[in-house]
């Protein structure tokens, strides 16, 4: 190959499942022209990392898994060498596919009780197989950050908790679960993007800390999957003025960070990928079309993720970089694309999932995150209340009777006549904004509920919502489901039965 057809290689830019003829037509002009190594998957425009908070919610999602697998057939079949196939599914498919399986969070793994390490495994077993099926080599996940900021805006969910030595091990479990379907996986965000306050889609995260003080919990993780063979890690776009002789320089284009210290101190011999380069803590420092990629190459990425400037990327790599590097870089990627079966590729049909069988794996993971994090349930107290018409009901952001309502299969009476009063809680967003979408005067009604009766608190949804409902003190009890599932809400049914 050629020089400009090697360098070609590492570039995956943005695709996108909805969008016009004429961008997929421009994507298909971008395999043909530039000979890109690979094509990383969005849902659409709308969604995608820096403005996502943004999307449209009047586009057509219908068929969005049917157009993935039509889009991935296209793009291959006009690709001289098959197309590395990418998509961010830290979740499952469905957290950009509709219709397609969703997993529990990584906080809800998070807390597993029972063996966690083997049951996260499982799930990214099962997470694994359904992106090989649907084409895709690569899931840009899982998260080992530690998530010890409770404000973080762009973690938080996605992080499997606090304590560094949990993270490190689900992580690498999770990693491995992957590895063992056949599909790529990496840890990111490094050098861990846990203990920060700004979005770095929006903004740059400097994170103040000694080179001690990460070592101890951010670079933990990182270095615990180094040591046991992780092949791919992606760095984060975050400063950290401690690693980088004392410059706010993001970590994604710091050649002190990824070469010195990421794979000369810490031994890493993997391929590094570079967070998304059209996020704004990047993106705005470097308005020359393609600087930006010569720096993240430079810095020593080897996968160079949703880049804006491809063609103008690769001149300024061919113009700045060595021959020896280049050449280094390009056989680290081929041979990432022999080792998940990229050379291979075929025409794929639309595989169909086995629903059953993953609403049995919910089941079993639910009876092991579902959890009484405060207070006790008496469920002889509850059957007692309910008989005689002593005991209320009411949920919240639901737009019509839940599942848990309809399962729960007591008689309610009027919260005003009530002893005693379950409270379901159902978070509408897993996200921070807007106190996680739900509305002040709702929780102001819910404060009002917890100091003037004897309340049950059933939270449905990310547990970091939990402070915006009041004191956990101020409730009889709190149960937190941390999902709001079906299978999840079957499973809390049967706690409160004293099933």
């Amino acid at each position: 190959m050629k020089k400009n057809q090697k360098i070609a290689q590492l570039f995956s830019p943005a695709a996108f499942i909805h969008d016009t003829e004429v961008n997929y037509q421009a994507i298909e002009t971008l395999i043909r022209e530039q000979e890109i190594g690979g094509l990383t998957f969005f849902h659409s425009r709308h969604s995608a990392a820096a403005n996502f908070e943004k999307r449209a919610e009047v586009l057509d999602v219908s068929g969005t898994f049917e157009k993935l697998i039509g889009l991935i057939n296209r793009y291959q079949k006009v690709s001289k060498v098959p197309l590395l196939i990418s998509i961010d599914g830290e979740y499952g498919l469905a957290m950009r596919i509709e219709n397609t399986p969703q997993y529990p969070f990584a906080i809800t793994l998070g807390v597993l009780k029972g063996n966690a390490e083997s049951q996260v495994e499982e799930v990214g077993y099962r997470i694994g197989l359904d992106m090989k099926r649907s084409g895709i080599h690569l899931n840009l996940a899982p998260c080992a950050d530690v998530n010890t900021n409770p404000d973080n805006p762009v973690i938080g969910y996605r992080s499997f908790g606090k304590d560094t030595q949990k993270v490190a091990n689900l992580a690498f479990a999770a990693y491995s679960g992957m590895k063992k379907a056949g599909i790529g996986a990496c840890l990111k965000h490094f050098p861990g993007h846990g203990d920060t306050a700004t979005d770095s889609h929006l903004g740059l995260p400097i994170l103040h800390k000694t080179k001690e003080d990460l070592q101890a919990e951010e670079l933990l993780p990182f270095q615990y999957g180094i040591d046991r063979g992780v092949e791919l890690i992606m760095v984060g776009h975050l400063a950290v003025p401690a690693l980088t002789g004392g410059k706010n320089i993001p970590a994604s284009v710091s050649r002190e960070l990824i070469t010195d210290l990421l794979k000369g101190e810490m031994g890493f011999k993997g391929l590094v990928i570079s967070d998304a380069l059209n996020m704004k803590a990047v993106a705005n420092l470097f308005p020359e079309p393609g600087e930006l990629e010569w720096q993240a190459f430079h810095a020593g990425n080897d996968l160079l993720c949703f880049s804006d400037h491809v063609s103008e990327g690769i001149a300024k790599i061919a113009q700045l970089a060595s021959d020896s590097a280049i050449d280094t870089v390009f056989e680290k990627v081929m041979d990432l694309k022999k080792r998940l079966g990229v050379l291979e590729s075929k025409p794929i049909e639309v595989p169909t999932f086995d629903w059953e069988s993953h609403s049995q794996l919910q089941k079993d993971l639910a009876e092991n995150y579902v959890s009484v994090i405060s207070g006790e349930i008496s469920p002889e107290a509850l059957q007692a209340l309910a008989k005689a018409k002593k005991l209320g009901y009411q949920e919240f952001f639901t737009a019509g009777p839940s599942h848990f309502s309809r399962l729960m299969n007591l008689l309610f009476s009027p919260i005003e006549e009530a002893e005693k009063v379950i409270l379901a809680v159902f978070v509408p967003s897993h996200k921070p904004m807007n106190q996680f979408g739900m509305d002040s005067e709702i929780l102001a009604q819910i404060h009002q509920f917890a100091k003037t009766k004897s309340c049950v608190l059933v939270h449905f949804g990310n547990p970091l919502a939990l402070k915006h409902l009041g004191e956990l003190a101020d409730f009889e009890a709190v149960i937190c489901a941390y999902q709001g599932f079906t299978e999840t809400q079957v499973v809390t049914t049967s706690l409160l039965h004293g099933k």
